[in-house]
């Protein structure tokens, strides 16, 4: 079970995982041990998550979905195999514990008095810079 937070939490079934050999530095034992952790979930189908957070997640991550409608991350920070499942539902919970937090809404203000005198000064200022680079008219 992943948990999220006191009110969110994943099964591990709802999750696949493939095992594949990882790149970079490690000797022997690259070539020879599969340790790269690669997950894969389905966001969109999950029963786990509360419909709000599902759609806030959906919207975050949309571009990171498979045409199946498959979240995929993988880890190979570790030549440990456990370490990396690990790092893969650290990443996976990062994005959830994201996504589960409302975002704060927007309270409009009005601009200040200083804002708007400030505003108009510099308009005021760049209309005479550039009254200044045309050539003298002869009239």
């Amino acid at each position: 079970m992943l948990r999220i937070n006191d009110r969110i939490s994943i099964p591990m079934d709802e999750f696949q995982f493939d095992y594949i050999r990882s790149g970079g530095p490690g000797g022997q034992n690259v070539n020879k041990v599969a340790t790269k952790a690669v997950l894969r979930w389905r966001p969109g189908d999950s029963p786990s998550l509360p419909e709000p957070v599902r759609r806030r997640l959906m919207r975050q991550i949309g571009s990171r979905l498979t045409s199946d409608g498959d979240l995929i991350v993988s880890s190979q920070r570790t030549r440990d195999r456990l370490r990396n499942i690990d790092d893969c539902l650290d990443k996976v919970r990062d994005l959830v514990l994201e996504a589960a937090t409302p975002p704060k809404p927007r309270i409009a203000t009005k601009p200040t008095l200083g804002s708007k005198v400030r505003r108009a000064e510099q308009k005021k200022q760049r209309s005479t810079t550039k009254k200044l680079r045309k050539p003298p008219s002869f009239d």
